[in-house]
C-alpha cells in the first residue's frame, strides 16, 4: 500500500467519523422538531466519494460522471444517459434537440404546439416559449393528478408536433396510451420524470415510452447532486444532438481532456472554414455549456447505491400516510396511484373539499408539519404568463380545483414512522375541530 493510498484511508476514517458526530440523529418532540417536505439523505459514502473526487484534481467531468451516466442507464434500462446542470437544463435540452434540422419535417419550429398541462412546473414549458413554441392546455384527472388524456386527441391541430408532461409527484401518467397517440398522430413525445426516478408503468421505468426524458438532481428530488440533471433517451440520434447542445453546440464528440477521437481532427470540411481546421473547434449548433463536475458525479454515484431503498421509504410513507388519513375521506381527497403504475412518490398530494386552504396550512404549520403547493398550480395565472401567447383546448375545473385546494406534505425518508403519527394526530385534531 503506497503512502498516498494510506492517507486516503486515514481520510475516509476521518470522514465516517466527523459524519457521524455532525450528524447525530436527534430526538422527534411533536410540535417542536420539524416534518420535512423534501431534502437530502446522506451519510459518509457520499462525502468520502466526493473527497475521492476532489482528490482526483479533474474538476470538470470524468471518471464519476462516466460511470454514473452507465449505472443509471442499466438502471433505468435506456441507451444513454447524459448528465446536465440541472433538471431545467434537462428540459431546455430535451426540447431545443428537436429543433434540428437533421429531423426534417418533424423539426420544431415556432409557431408549432406543444400540448401540456397548467399544473406544471415552469421550466416544463419556459423552453417552448423560448422558441416560439404555443403551449395548448388541457386539464388534469384527481386524485392522480396527471394529464387527462380524453382530452388529448381533440386538442391535436397540423401544428401539434410535441406532447410533454411530467410524471405528477412521483405518479406515472398513462404514458402508454399518451405513446400510442403520439405515434398515431407522429408526435415527439417527451417525459418530465424529475419528480418521478424508479416509478414504473407496466413494469417499465418512466422515461423509456417516449422519445426523450429529463430528470433532476436537486436535493430535493430522489437523489441529489446538488445541484444537477439528466437528459435520458433510447434514440442515438437524438442523444447525439442533446450531447452537442449541452457541449457549446460542437461538432466534435471527444471527451473533456480527449483529443482526435474521430481520428481525423484536422481533416473535416465544414461551414466556410477552411479545410483542416480544428474540428474541437467546430460549432454545428447554438449550444451552452451545461455539463457538470465530477464531483457532483461522485455524490450522484454513491446516492445512486441507495436509490432502491430511497424509494421503498418513499412507498412505504405513502402507504402510512395513506391508511393513517383515509378515514377523512368526507373532508379531503387522498392520491392515488394511476392504473397500472408504480409510483416512486416524491410527495403525498392532499385535496380539501370544504376547508379553507390557508387556515389548514397555517395549522399544519404551527405543528412544525411543512407543506408545499403543487408548482405553479394554474401557471396560466402566473404574474410573468401573461405576456405569453398560449391556447386553451378544454374546460380545466380539475386544474381550478388544484390551484384554490390542494397542498402536499412529505413522503421523503427523512420523515419516520414517529412523525407520520404526528402529521395524522395533527390532521385529526384539525377536522375533529
Amino acid at each position: 500500500m503506497g503512502e498516498a493510498t494510506t492517507i486516503k484511508n486515514k481520510i475516509f476514517e476521518l470522514l465516517k467519523e466527523y459524519h457521524s458526530i455532525k450528524n447525530t440523529p436527534k430526538t422527534f418532540v411533536k410540535n417542536e422538531t420539524s416534518v420535512p417536505v423534501s431534502g437530502k439523505v446522506f451519510d459518509h459514502e457520499e462525502m468520502q466519494m466526493i473527497t475521492e473526487s476532489a482528490m482526483d484534481g479533474w474538476f470538470t467531468t470524468g471518471r464519476f460522471n462516466e460511470a454514473f451516466e452507465k449505472k443509471l442507464a442499466t438502471y433505468i434500462n435506456t441507451r444513454t444517459v447524459l448528465t446536465v446542470n440541472s433538471g431545467s437544463s434537462a428540459n431546455l435540452l430535451a426540447i431545443t434537440a428537436l429543433t434540428a434540422d437533421e429531423l426534417g419535417d418533424r423539426k420544431l419550429r415556432a409557431g408549432d404546439e406543444v400540448i401540456t398541462v397548467a399544473v406544471s412546473f415552469p421550466t416544463t414549458i419556459n423552453p417552448f416559449i423560448t422558441l416560439g413554441v404555443v403551449p395548448v392546455f388541457v386539464d388534469i384527472t384527481i386524485p392522480e393528478y396527471n394529464i387527462n388524456t380524453s382530452q388529448i386527441e381533440a386538442a391535436i391541430t397540423p401544428k401539434t408536433k410535441v406532447i410533454m408532461v411530467a410524471h405528477t409527484l412521483g405518479n406515472p401518467f398513462p404514458v402508454e396510451e399518451i405513446a400510442a397517440i403520439c405515434k398515431k398522430h407522429n408526435l415527439w413525445l417527451i417525459e418530465d420524470c424529475c419528480d418521478a426516478l424508479g416509478a414504473t408503468y407496466n413494469g417499465k421505468h418512466v422515461g423509456t415510452f417516449g422519445d426523450l426524458a429529463t430528470l433532476s438532481f436537486y436535493p430535493a428530488h430522489h437523489i441529489t447532486m446538488g445541484e444537477g440533471g439528466a437528459v435520458f433517451t433510447s434514440n442515438a440520434k437524438l442523444a447525439k444532438i442533446v450531447e452537442s447542445f449541452r457541449d457549446w453546440g460542437r461538432d466534435c464528440w471527444c471527451q473533456p481532456g480527449m483529443d482526435n477521437t474521430c481520428g481525423k481532427r484536422f481533416d473535416w470540411s465544414l461551414g466556410d472554414l477552411p479545410t483542416g481546421y480544428d474540428h474541437k473547434y467546430i460549432y454545428s449548433r447554438l449550444g451552452y455549456n451545461l455539463k457538470i463536475t465530477d464531483m457532483q458525479a461522485a455524490l450522484g454515484l454513491a446516492q445512486l447505491n441507495k436509490l432502491d431503498s430511497f424509494i421503498a421509504q418513499r412507498r412505504d410513507n405513502y402507504r402510512l400516510l395513506y391508511d393513517g388519513l383515509k378515514h377523512l375521506t368526507s373532508k379531503i381527497i387522498l392520491p392515488e396511484a394511476t392504473i397500472n403504475a408504480n409510483p416512486s412518490w416524491f410527495g403525498f398530494l392532499i385535496t380539501l373539499k370544504d376547508s379553507n386552504r390557508n387556515e389548514i396550512i397555517k395549522q399544519l404549520t404551527e405543528a412544525k408539519i411543512a407543506t408545499r403547493l403543487l408548482f405553479a398550480g394554474d401557471i396560466r395565472k402566473q404574474p410573468y404568463f401573461k405576456t405569453v401567447t398560449y391556447r386553451n383546448s378544454a374546460e380545466t375545473p380539475n386544474t381550478e380545483t388544484v390551484v384554490n385546494n390542494t397542498f402536499w406534505i412529505g413522503v421523503t425518508p427523512m420523515i419516520n414512522e414517529e412523525m407520520i403519527a404526528h402529521v395524522i394526530d395533527t390532521f385529526n385534531h384539525i377536522f375533529n375541530e
